[in-house]
């Protein structure tokens, strides 16, 4: 079902430009996606886009495979970068 809209009252836009180590980001490499606190997964990136705005990850253990937006709220960080983000 639809949900009702009124105009004016959307929510601001959120940052459509990737974080700086979103552009370290290459096919192959293994990450954990940090979804909200406490709240993560592993995986290894499977596709970027060429602006890095966007990530497909295939997710560990036959999770599926995701295409992630720097817009989604969610960070992508190497696996080898996992731990200076945590906490």
């Amino acid at each position: 079902m639809a949900r009702k809209t009124r105009l004016g009252t959307a929510d601001a836009p959120r940052q459509a430009t990737p974080a700086p180590h979103w552009k370290k980001l290459r096919q192959g490499d293994r990450v954990r996606v940090l979804f909200a606190p406490g709240f993560e997964a592993g995986g290894l990136v499977d596709a970027v886009t060429a602006d890095h705005s966007a990530v497909w990850i295939d997710f560990d253990g036959g999770r599926g495979r995701a295409l992630l937006h720097c817009s989604d709220g969610v960070d992508i960080v190497l696996q080898e970068d996992a731990v200076t983000h945590e906490g």
